[in-house]
């Protein structure tokens, strides 16, 4: 079993639980009565390349990355520095993600917030609506074309964007098959956790020609940005190197700033 498997047989048992004390109506009782959030994509399209900038404790591949982490203070930073939107990690096993982050930084900011989550039921789509999110990450690798096909109807219905993450050729024509129109091409192989951005260099010239291309994991420096840029991606989703610095903000203006000064 590899990790990805791992990760998800887990999932699969995590919200079997959690949907015996919190039904689905309720969630969607909830999501009726939020104010709608900000356009994920439209945030993500006002900018020469968009920003995504991720919180999160921990991951499999990197260990801690903050353990101290203050997630109102750190979404602060990112939108003062100017990110387009914030994605943060909801699962607590392997990233040490909280709903109760979610919840700080939703009201905190005025940017889109992704619910980065390994989805594999609607109770977790319409969960993200219930806190606030603006758009749900769907992974692929750990969905069959009808699961797939059926979640982004649910995040359509539940007023979220679908980013459809994918990783290489066959995902990539699984997610186009399924209509996806904002697709995230990670960098990281999620059964080795191997990164390369060789694979977004790859996998962009492949993709729908409509959609918004977000290229996710690896991304390290201006250079970085600007050769993705020139490659037709529409936005990076950065989190370890910006989670790394001791000021956020400045490690924003220093990986994008000159992307955005040229507009």
């Amino acid at each position: 079993m590899n990790l990805l498997e791992k990760i998800l047989k887990h999932k699969r048992e995590e919200i079997e639980e959690l949907k015996q004390t919190v039904t689905l109506e309720y969630l969607k009782s909830t999501a009726s009565i939020r104010k709608m959030p900000p356009d994920f994509g439209d945030a993500l399209r006002s900018a020469p390349m968009g920003l995504i900038a991720e919180i999160k404790r921990k991951s499999p591949s990197a260990g801690d990355i903050r353990a101290d982490l203050r997630p109102n203070h750190l979404a602060e930073q990112y939108e003062k520095a100017g990110a387009q939107a914030i994605s943060i990690l909801i699962d607590t096993m392997f990233f040490g993600g909280e709903e109760s982050d979610f919840v700080m930084v939703r009201d905190t900011v005025d940017i889109p917030i992704l619910y980065k989550e390994f989805v594999l039921y609607g109770w977790q789509v319409w969960h993200a609506a219930a806190l606030g999110a603006s758009a749900v990450l769907l992974i692929v690798a750990a969905l069959t074309d009808e699961e797939l096909k059926e979640l982004i109807e649910c995040a359509d219905k539940a007023g979220l964007t679908p980013l459809v993450e994918v990783h290489n050729e066959d995902e990539m024509k699984r997610a186009a098959k399924a209509g996806a129109a904002c697709i995230g091409i990670n960098n990281r192989d999620l059964t080795t956790f191997e990164v390369s951005l060789d694979t977004t260099f790859s996998l962009v010239k492949q993709a729908p020609k409509n959609a918004t291309i977000i290229s996710e994991s690896g991304i390290r420096s201006a250079a970085d940005v600007a050769r993705l840029r020139d490659a037709g991606v529409h936005g990076v989703l950065v989190g370890e190197h910006l989670l790394r610095q001791d000021d956020a903000g400045a490690a924003v203006k220093e990986l994008m700033g000159e992307i955005w000064a040229s507009s």
